[in-house]
C-alpha cells in the first residue's frame, strides 16, 4: 500500500467533511504531542485542536506548573487521555514526588525524558553508559509507583562510538525497563535508516515520534520539518517495521509549524487510514 496516494484520495474523498467526524470512529493508536500546538495557547485551546483532529490522546510537555486538578478536568471535557508526558532529566532529579503525584492525577502511566540540554549531554561512550545508568534507577522508582520511565532521542544520539550509537549505549546500560520513544525525523537527520533503526532498537520501543523532514531547502521556516506524508521518509518502510517491533503509540509532532492545527490534523489523518487496518 502507498501510503502517500492513501493519504490523497482520503482528502479528495471527505471533500468539505468534517475531519473529527471520520476521526472519532478510529481506534487507530495515535497520540499528539502538545509541544506542536505551544504556539495556540493554554491547555485548553490545545486540548480543543486536538479534538477538531479527531484525535483522542496526547503526550503532553511543559506541564511542570500546570494544576493537575485543572488539567484532568479539561482533558475528561474534551474526552482526551495522556498516554506520556515529556519531563526534563533535571525534574526528575529534583522532584520525583511531583512528577509520580501529576501523573497520577492526571491518568498517565508514562514519563519520558524529551531532551538533553548541549551542557548535560555525555561527551563520550562512558558518559552514555552513565546517563544509562541513572535513568535505570528512575525506572525502577516509577515501576514502584506503577508509572514507566521512557527516552526521546534527537540526532544527537546518533554519534558513534566504535561502531554504535550513544542511544544504543545509553539503553543498553539502562536495562530493559528503560523504554524507547524513537523520533523517527532526527534518527533520519542523524544520518540513519529510521526503519532499520526501530529494528535495531527492538520491542523497548514503546512509541514513536511521527515526524517528516521536508526536502533539502524546503520549509525552513519550519526548521526544515514537514507534515507526516508531505515530507522525504519512507512512511510504508517504517509503518512495517514499527509493527515488527510492537510500537504502541504513534505520536505526531512537528517542532515548528506555521500552522499547528492543520499540521497535526494532516499527520493524523495521514497514519490514520494504515494504523486503522484500512485502506482510507
Amino acid at each position: 500500500m502507498n501510503l502517500r496516494l492513501t493519504h490523497v484520495a482520503a482528502a479528495l474523498l471527505a471533500g468539505a467533511a468534517a475531519l473529527p467526524a471520520t476521526a472519532q470512529e478510529s481506534d487507530a493508536p495515535i497520540a499528539i504531542q502538545t509541544y506542536s500546538l505551544r504556539d495556540l495557547g493554554g491547555f485548553e485551546a490545545q486540548m480543543q485542536a486536538v479534538s477538531d483532529a479527531g484525535g483522542d490522546a496526547v503526550e503532553t510537555f511543559g506541564m511542570d506548573e500546570a494544576d493537575p486538578e485543572e488539567t484532568r478536568a479539561l482533558l475528561d471535557e474534551y474526552g482526551i487521555e495522556v498516554i506520556s508526558e515529556h519531563v526534563p532529566l533535571e525534574r526528575l532529579r529534583s522532584d520525583m514526588e511531583g512528577v509520580v503525584a501529576f501523573a497520577e492525577a492526571v491518568g498517565n502511566d508514562t514519563i519520558t525524558v524529551p531532551y538533553l540540554p548541549e551542557e548535560m549531554r555525555p561527551d563520550d561512550a562512558d558518559g552514555w553508559r552513565e546517563l544509562g545508568e541513572e535513568l535505570s534507577g528512575y525506572a525502577e522508582d516509577l515501576a514502584a509507583e506503577d508509572l514507566r520511565l521512557a527516552y526521546h532521542n534527537h540526532d544527537f544520539e546518533m554519534v558513534e562510538y566504535d561502531g554504535r550509537t550513544a542511544l544504543e549505549i545509553l539503553f543498553e546500560a539502562a536495562g530493559p525497563d528503560v523504554l524507547a520513544e524513537i523520533d523517527l525525523a532526527w534518527v533520519d537527520r542523524g544520518g540513519h535508516d529510521p526503519a532499520e533503526f526501530l529494528r535495531t532498537i527492538g520491542d523497548r520501543v514503546f512509541a514513536v515520534h511521527a515526524k517528516d523532514n521536508a526536502p533539502e531547502g524546503e520549509n525552513e521556516d519550519q526548521m526544515g520539518f514537514a507534515a507526516v506524508g508531505a515530507g522525504t521518509l519512507d512512511w510504508d518502510a517504517i509503518l512495517e517495521a514499527a509493527d515488527e517491533v510492537g510500537v504502541e503509540w504513534y505520536i505526531v509532532e512537528h517542532d515548528q509549524p506555521a500552522d499547528p492545527a492543520a499540521v497535526v490534523a494532516e499527520g493524523a489523518e495521514f497514519l490514520r487510514g494504515p494504523l486503522s487496518g484500512t485502506d482510507g
